[in-house]
């Protein structure tokens, strides 16, 4: 598919929440939780919410594509966590940028960490097939509610609040494609990671106890290493192939940033170089499915995708599903 990005931006709170805070704040060691994570600070949510995150991050997209947002005929929200469960996050967004009624189609993607790459590749084929010209994509997290701080501090410590957008629309030769998208699901670790309450498994008025008890993310760190470790180097190598690309073609990856040390153990397990990836995971937390597009919007930033860059968009998600997207730039 030829598509180009041709804006980011990203927003963050402006509260920035640092680990050893959270240590004086929980009673624990200093360095505790900075230790047991890898991250030593995070930005958390006071008044902002994650629409005006969303909208923030999508206006400095916007205006990095030198676009207004009329010109847009597509917004596609990919949080992890919607805004609310009915309606979906993306028309509200749209309203609020200002997109008159009946302008663009407005949705949600859902697949948790990798929401963004799901939006991106749903709204590529739109514009591949001539259902829009161009799209806005976001991802929006308020990462920082329904942490389990007491039975899981370190789990809790992992995540940090943020939104980022992408602007896309349709490439001439010689600007660049997606070469390949994959993603695999392994369902039998369905239960090592989510947040149970809030949908129909649990009946708030009939099961308020079982409802309150789910309402906090759980994580089984270990199962998903397991299931990490002994597939991930295989859906790397089968996303390679599907792209024509060697391991050596890859410029730069971009990751979800799941925690340091998964990053770390990326880097080992898939024998990329370290230098290689994009890692913000330390500074900012595990964003959920804003740390992909927040991380890109750094690295575009920074000068680090340039044209003809052969980019690696990899993440893992609950459910449990590996992602990716190889996008030559």
């Amino acid at each position: 598919m030829r598509i180009k990005i041709v804006g980011t931006g990203r927003a963050l709170p402006a509260q920035c929440v640092t680990s050893r805070s959270l240590d004086e704040r929980l009673g624990f060691d200093q360095g505790r939780l900075e230790a047991a994570t890898g991250v030593v600070e995070r930005y958390v949510c006071d008044t902002e919410s994650q629409v005006d995150l969303a909208c923030a991050a999508a206006r400095l997209a916007l205006a990095d594509a030198g676009s207004e947002p009329n010109a847009v005929d597509l917004v596609i929200g990919g949080c992890a966590v919607p805004y609310q469960p009915l309606p979906s996050t993306a028309p509200l967004v749209m309203q609020r940028l200002g997109l008159a009624d009946g302008s663009a189609a407005a949705f949600d993607v859902n697949s948790t960490c990798l929401g963004f790459l799901t939006a991106f590749e749903t709204a590529a084929r739109m514009i591949e097939a001539g259902q829009c010209q161009m799209a806005l994509v976001f991802s929006s997290e308020v990462a920082s509610r329904a942490l389990p701080w007491t039975d899981q501090p370190e789990i809790a410590a992992l995540f940090g609040d943020g939104a980022a957008a992408a602007v896309l629309r349709k490439a001439v030769p010689g600007e660049g494609e997606i070469s390949a998208n994959l993603m695999r699901t392994y369902p039998s670790a369905y239960e090592a990671c989510g947040i149970g309450a809030g949908g129909t498994r649990f009946d708030f008025h009939r099961q308020p106890e079982e409802f309150s008890r789910n309402a906090l993310f759980q994580m089984d760190g270990k199962e998903l290493f397991r299931v990490t470790s002994r597939h991930f180097n295989g859906f790397v190598d089968e996303l390679l192939q599907r792209a024509g690309w060697r391991h050596e073609d890859v410029g730069l990856i971009v990751p979800h940033q799941a925690s340091p040390f998964a990053l770390a153990h990326m880097a080992r397990q898939t024998g990329f170089a370290a230098e290689k990836l994009v890692d913000i995971s330390a500074r900012y937390g595990n964003q959920i499915a804003a740390s992909i597009p927040f991380a890109l919007d750094i690295a575009r930033k920074q000068g680090r995708v340039m044209p003809g860059t052969k980019v690696l968009f990899l993440g893992t998600s609950a459910g449990v599903s590996f992602g990716g997207m190889a996008l030559e730039a």
